[in-house]
């Protein structure tokens, strides 16, 4: 696949991401085997896992919101409280309601 069709979801990885893929691709899936590979606990993996779908997510669901995208990864980069991102969603809901 050329660079030009790299899918959004993609291109708003990190290298890291990227590279976590590849190692869990490689692994056949295992959580096991990438948690022997970065020398760490399975939960930790799975946490690590967990947040890259997340991210994932964030980016299919709100492709026509980038602002509420933004602060969705923000929480889930930890960067900002889960109660403070919703506030600023719901503000920012309504002022696109508004005529």
């Amino acid at each position: 696949m050329p660079m030009e069709t790299v899918p959004e979801w993609m291109a708003n990885l990190e290298e890291e991401e990227i590279v976590f893929i590849k190692k869990f691709l490689l692994a056949s899936g295992s959580l096991k085997e990438v948690a022997k590979q970065y020398s760490v606990t399975y939960p930790t993996v799975r946490l690590r896992l967990d947040r890259l779908i997340q991210k994932i997510q964030i980016n299919e669901d709100h492709a026509n919101e980038p602002y509420i995208s933004l602060i969705k990864r923000m929480v889930v980069n930890e960067k900002l409280d889960l109660d403070a991102a919703k506030i600023l969603i719901s503000e920012y809901k309504k002022i696109r309601e508004k005529p």
